[in-house]
């Protein structure tokens, strides 16, 4: 059977998995999941994935969630090259180091500015507070200083010479804010340089194809009236504004 990919590419983990697929030449049928129309939501997404969330992927009778999952199946599955998921200790080590701890800072605050800046104001006309808003781009603004000394420091990329897992998760969420108006790589000047490097190694036809969606996600919001997240909207602003 045909590997099945269930994606939204406005989704940042979305990106990663089908970057990842497209580069290593992973055949897969893409299935389009419209996250903005709760298409994840229908039953029939429910039997894909019970959590209710992209991407998912169905690979025969198996099934799997969760991006990084994802990315490491496709990459002991399909024995893409080592660089990505290394085989040596400690290299793979330092790509699980910050694949672990994305999950609570890259990816928490990248995210969390698409929603203070554009969506919930604009698609929900709901204001945010400027405590709020000043508060998600200080945590940004931490987090990024912690990638640059921490985890990029004075390499190429995370784990060296060559770009690997954690850079493609790192970039994909680092992005996310260019698509509410903020350019997170103004003034600095080590975070864009590592930008252009992975998207060199990924190619830039794919890397700019993926990011279409976020980059024109100002665009996209100004034709969704206030009411596009229906009974989602009470519990997306207590999350983000409580």
């Amino acid at each position: 059977m045909v590997l099945e990919i269930f994606l939204d590419l406005f989704s940042q983990p979305c990106r990663s998995v089908y970057i990842f697929a497209k580069k290593n030449n992973i055949q897969f049928d893409h299935k389009k999941i419209v996250l903005f129309d709760g298409e994840q939501y229908s039953e029939e997404f429910g039997r894909i994935n019970l959590l209710r969330k992209v991407p998912a992927i169905r690979d025969g009778d198996f099934g799997l969630t969760e991006s990084v999952a994802i990315l490491m199946y496709f990459a002991e599955k399909f024995h893409t090259p080592d660089h990505w998921y290394p085989a040596d200790l400690q290299k793979r080590a330092l790509v699980n180091e910050y694949l672990s701890w994305q999950h609570s800072a890259t990816r928490m605050h990248a995210a969390k500015i698409i929603w203070l800046k554009l969506l919930i104001p604009k698609a929900m006309e709901v204001e945010v507070p400027k405590d709020k808003m000043d508060s998600a781009i200080e945590n940004l603004d931490r987090t990024l200083k912690q990638f640059e000394e921490k985890f990029l420091q004075d390499r190429p990329f995370i784990v060296g010479d060559q770009i690997s897992l954690a850079d493609l998760v790192a970039v994909v969420e680092i992005i996310q804010p260019l698509g509410a108006g903020l350019d997170v790589f103004e003034n600095r000047p080590k975070l864009r340089a590592w930008k252009d490097r992975v998207r060199e190694a990924i190619g830039a036809e794919l890397f700019d194809e993926a990011h279409q969606t976020i980059l024109s996600c100002q665009e996209i919001v100004e034709t969704m009236g206030p009411n596009k997240f229906g009974e989602l909207k009470p519990l997306i602003v207590k999350y983000f504004l409580s």
